[in-house]
């Protein structure tokens, strides 16, 4: 991916609403792959950035459910499942049953709690980024990513596209 140097449509005038989704997506990837720049330079092999605030909620809370993992993290209990089946995958956390047999427990592996120095180190120097990155903008991203998910709980998307304008509907349904 060119640098935004490098990228031509970097002298384009800013797109509108309507590219919203696309560019938090590049956005998103920029800031990722940042920190995946670090866990590769630290030697985290395996260890994708969205895995860091479960892998830290462990360390700090212990044995904990996927439903307790989501809160801590602020996630969906279905996103919450799908990055402790990677970290399953990736050696870094061991699932079993829960006291009443129900729940799945997840846990730290001996590989993770060996690679807690390295991500706490990580941790704090990404929160430090963070803030000199946000002092650059004109408006704290974490504010106004705060601000648009609220918004979002009150009005979701789907409501808001469908009373901006009529759309057709399929038929039968």
């Amino acid at each position: 991916m060119p640098s935004p140097s490098q990228d031509p449509s970097a002298d384009a005038p800013s797109p509108g609403p309507e590219l919203l989704g696309t560019r938090l997506r590049l956005l998103l990837s920029l800031l990722d792959d940042g920190v995946a720049a670090v866990h590769d330079h630290l030697g985290l092999e395996g260890v994708r950035p969205r895995y860091v605030p479960a892998l830290r909620a462990l360390a700090a809370d212990g044995p904990s459910s996927i439903q307790e993992l989501a809160a801590a993290t602020a996630v969906t209990h279905s996103a919450a499942s799908q990055t402790v089946a990677q970290l399953v995958r990736e050696d870094l956390v061991t699932v079993g049953p829960g006291s009443d047999g129900r729940r799945r427990i997840a846990s730290l592996t001996a590989r993770a709690e060996s690679l807690l120095p390295a991500l706490d180190a990580e941790w704090r120097a990404t929160a430090a980024a963070a803030a000199a990155f946000e002092a650059e903008l004109s408006f704290p991203l974490s504010k106004l990513i705060g601000e648009a998910l609220e918004a979002l709980r009150r009005r979701p998307m789907h409501k808001r596209i469908l009373d901006a304008a009529p759309l057709p509907t399929r038929h039968g349904h």
